[in-house]
């Protein structure tokens, strides 16, 4: 299991008679990059908040990194190397971008607990560094998400994850609720994650896309309640 990233077995998830996930098999090896596809209700995003830990599942095991891993929430699974762009994205609106980037792991000059002082130029100088490597573009990095376009909170939602994802990224539905060009834009900085070697798993439902972004080498049906998972990947040479 040396060289597994990712792995669940019989990975089941119920919502009290609600079965949203059940016996789901999948298995990430270094250098893929998938594509989890397959309709609404098929399980998609119930099992990326398996994997990481937004949610407990009901039964299954997963390993991650060669371990077998039980984390307690979230936050234990980005400190162990998984980051993830969420449906919700998980923006603060009333902050700029340095500070949406470093939400949660802020950089300060002082630590005196509620009264710390924050690096803001360090944060600021990272950020567009981030920005660079993603290939991202925000022409104003003082605006406030609030009043940033779908596209541009889509981008930098992204560009946080590249920035401190270590072993695994993973994206529920990038583009879902995205314009033509805030689509082509979004899927441009995937195109450049994918060629700096950062490992992906995508979630989709739109095959035109995944097939464009991943150039597949397997492709299952993804269907609710079957065990079978779909799986759209490309392992690098």
């Amino acid at each position: 299991m040396s060289d597994i990233v990712l792995k669940t077995e019989n990975l089941t998830k119920y919502y009290g008679g609600v079965h949203a996930l059940e016996s789901a098999n999948f298995e990430l090896r270094k250098g893929e990059h998938v594509a989890i596809m397959g309709d609404n209700g098929a399980g998609k995003s119930t099992f990326v908040r398996q994997i990481t830990a937004v949610e407990q599942r009901t039964s299954g095991k997963v390993w991650f990194d060669g371990k077998e891993v039980n984390f307690a929430g979230p936050i234990a699974a980005r400190e162990a190397g998984i980051e993830t762009v969420f449906q919700n994205l998980a923006l603060a609106d009333d902050l700029d971008v340095p500070s949406n980037l470093f939400l949660g792991r802020e950089k300060v000059l002082f630590n005196l607990g509620p009264f710390s002082i924050l690096d803001r130029k360090f944060m600021r100088k990272a950020t567009e560094a981030a920005l660079i490597r993603t290939a991202v573009k925000i022409p104003n990095l003082n605006n406030t998400i609030r009043h940033m376009s779908g596209g541009q909170r889509q981008c930098v939602a992204i560009a946080r994850t590249a920035t401190f994802a270590s072993k695994l990224i993973i994206m529920d539905e990038p583009t879902a609720a995205l314009g033509v060009q805030e689509t082509m834009q979004v899927e441009n900085i995937i195109r450049t994650l994918k060629a700096n070697g950062e490992p992906l798993i995508l979630i989709s439902h739109n095959m035109r896309q995944v097939f464009d972004l991943l150039r597949p080498h397997r492709c299952l049906p993804a269907r609710p309640h079957r065990r079978q998972f779909a799986q759209a990947g490309h392992r690098r040479q």
